[in-house]
């Protein structure tokens, strides 16, 4: 009888994107960007800075509502313009502020045969240009849902990517690729409390230039704190 051939197991490489890859928060940025290209009015932006103050503020808050502020602002816009609007800000503001480190570690990862994967809580457009400008193997991000005209409709499609469901969503995403149990995190990289859950599934986290609450965790779970702005 031959004996059993082990299953190939894959490694995994998890990046977060606002703030980790990236210098600043991609979201508050695309909001200076709309209200620049009048787009959004002043009220959906001062809705908007209210919701990013009891964000930073740890108060209580609710995922989708920004991403619908957001969509809001581009009522009457097909899903193909919005699309187009998103992969502009991205290479017109975002595209200056990738960390040359985040750039070179996806390299890295890479060469260590690892499969690279970029979540974020941002749009599934930014997601999709960011990935291809990191050298990324896929993206996980928020999905807004389209109507049966395949338009945008202004709302959440299924779980923001953020927290807790950033790992999830990578975990999803790994399962479909490789299949259940044939796949290992074996880095993530994040730069805020919010990430922490993602890190501690890895077997290397990574806190790159942490916010003071991740510090304070990596250095309580042991975890190696990057500074890639040195």
């Amino acid at each position: 009888m031959q004996p059993i051939q082990e299953r190939e197991t894959r490694g995994v490489a998890v990046f977060d994107f606002d703030g980790t890859s990236i210098r600043g928060q991609s979201g508050s940025l695309f909001t200076r960007y709309l209200f620049r290209n009048r787009i959004m009015s002043p009220r959906s932006l001062a809705r908007l800075t209210w919701w990013g103050v009891r964000y930073k503020l740890h108060l209580p808050y609710r995922q989708a509502e920004a991403r619908e502020l957001v969509f809001g602002a581009l009522a009457g816009m097909s899903s193909e313009q919005v699309d187009a609007l998103m992969a502009r800000f991205h290479d017109e503001v975002l595209a200056p502020r990738y960390r040359r480190r985040a750039l070179e570690e996806v390299q890295s990862c890479r060469a260590q045969g690892l499969a690279v994967l970029l979540v974020s809580a941002t749009f599934e457009p930014i997601a999709r240009r960011a990935a291809q400008m990191m050298d990324a193997d896929g993206f996980a991000a928020t999905k807004m849902a389209r109507g049966a005209d395949g338009a945008y409709t202004g709302e959440v499609d299924g779980i923001v990517v953020a927290g807790a469901e950033k790992y999830r969503a990578a975990a999803r995403w790994c399962d479909e690729r490789f299949g259940a149990g044939r796949w290992s995190l074996e880095a993530a990289y994040g730069d805020h409390h919010s990430d922490a859950d993602l890190l501690a599934h890895a077997r290397r986290p990574y806190a790159v230039c942490p916010g003071k609450t991740l510090a304070v965790a990596a250095r309580r779970n042991g975890w190696k704190i990057l500074d890639w702005d040195a």
